[in-house]
């Protein structure tokens, strides 16, 4: 599995935000913000958004004609976790179907556990079958062997029972080419995914890892958060370097007023696409500009787009949850 930062042939998105999941008030604003982002990686490079056929007319005009649209069934947006994850390596286009089963249940699924193969079939790729079951926001690597995973996810009954940590590593291995995985506890049950690795710790290349903190005592991540600082401060990755960590304080001067629970408030979700950085913000003057600082020395020669996806967020998501890449050849 490459990094992310690597060439990107396309970017894949969903226009797959319903009434039934969202509610009438939201929907629109989401539907907003999906356009916003793909116009935006549109900038960088291509973008193929899966839509609905009885969306299709609003989803052309929000979009415009820079980014690709197809149709096909769909019960919600978040093309991280139900599309295919590429990998390289034997001259093949090929990509895996890691069984995605509505983060362990908890929602309705039937046509976004087909969106892998359909992708797959779109894209020319020769889909690779594991019997794991886990999300695209739940793994993260450095294209050099290592991966940050979270336990909470993975280890977690409602995908995975019956796995133990060695039989989830030897899985990766084989599938991914995955050679160390540095383990985060993460968080069961605060949140849909159960603590997915993309909202906590991201590679911005081999050895290199921006973290995200949550600076509110009273917020059930703060104490997880620290806890992964201080793993990721004593964790080497595969070809023995100390990682180096950054960190990535939250907002706490919100735009969004009257945040729901879900609210995803964090900076860690950004998407990491050909020239540029797409990153949230969300009206903390202090740290939207420190967040973009932080990513800009990270990422030097790419530019870093902030942008407000605050109906997004609202729904415990971001703008990496959104996007899957797929490898240049």
């Amino acid at each position: 599995m490459p990094d992310e930062g690597d060439p990107h042939k396309r970017t894949w998105m969903a226009f797959g935000a319903s009434e039934d999941i969202w509610g009438a008030e939201l929907l629109p604003d989401v539907r907003r913000n999906l356009a916003t982002i793909a116009q935006t990686i549109a900038r960088f490079e291509p973008v193929t958004m899966l839509v609905r056929q009885e969306d299709l007319d609003e989803a052309r005009t929000l979009v415009g004609p820079t980014v690709d649209l197809v149709v096909a069934p769909l019960d919600d947006l978040w093309m991280r976790d139900t599309g295919p994850v590429f990998v390289k390596g034997n001259g093949t286009a090929a990509a895996l179907n890691f069984n995605f089963n509505g983060w362990g249940d908890k929602q309705e699924h039937a046509q976004d556990a087909k969106v892998a193969q359909f992708v797959c079939s779109q894209a020319g790729a020769e889909m690779v079958r594991t019997d794991l079951t886990l999300e695209g926001g739940g793994i993260e690597v450095d294209g050099e062997g290592t991966a940050i995973i979270t336990e909470s996810c993975v280890l977690n009954a409602n995908r995975n029972p019956g796995w133990s940590k060695s039989d989830v590593e030897a899985e990766l291995g084989r599938v991914l080419g995955l050679q160390k995985i540095i383990w985060l506890p993460g968080i069961a049950g605060k949140d849909i995914t159960d603590g997915h690795t993309d909202f906590y710790a991201r590679f911005a290349g081999p050895g290199k890892v921006v973290a995200g903190y949550d600076p509110d005592p009273q917020s059930f991540d703060h104490d997880v958060t620290q806890r992964h600082l201080d793993i990721l401060d004593g964790a080497t990755d595969a070809r023995g370097r100390k990682i180096e960590v950054v960190v990535i304080d939250g907002p706490t001067d919100l735009r969004e007023q009257s945040p729901s629970e879900d609210f995803a408030a964090g900076y860690i979700n950004f998407y990491v696409c050909n020239g540029g950085v797409i990153a949230p913000q969300f009206g903390d003057p202090a740290a939207d500009a420190d967040a973009k600082q932080k990513l800009e020395t990270l990422f030097p020669g790419r530019s870093v787009v902030q942008l407000d996806i605050d109906a997004i967020a609202s729904g415990g998501g971001g703008i990496h949850c959104t996007t899957q890449q797929e490898p240049a050849a």
